[in-house]
């Protein structure tokens, strides 16, 4: 149940880092809240997850979704470069992290 945490987290994490790009310096007040909210929930559920799968595979593997998450709404809805080398690190991010996950 804890890696299902930690993936649902990484996934808030995106909405965090996606939620950021609109706050206009905290002063849009919707995007602000979902920033503060998807902030909130995220951080919760890693220190979850973090009570059954060691810090610091915890941490690397939340990060990672929300990386990789974060860069495919970039690329998806942001016009983002959508390159080969990009593509080719995000795919060795998700290799590292199944590494990661397979050696817990």
């Amino acid at each position: 149940m804890a890696w299902l945490w930690l993936i649902i987290g990484g996934l808030f994490e995106v909405g965090f880092t996606t939620s950021l790009r609109h706050v206009d310096g905290f002063r849009n007040l919707p995007w602000t809240l979902a920033f503060l909210g998807s902030v909130a929930v995220s951080m919760a559920l890693l220190e979850v997850a973090s009570r059954s799968i060691p810090m610091g595979t915890a941490y690397a593997v939340w990060g990672g979704i929300g990386a990789v998450g974060t860069v495919i709404v970039g690329m998806a809805f942001y016009t983002e470069p959508t390159t080969t080398l990009r593509l080719l690190l995000i795919l060795a991010i998700v290799a590292a992290i199944a590494a990661l996950k397979l050696s817990a």
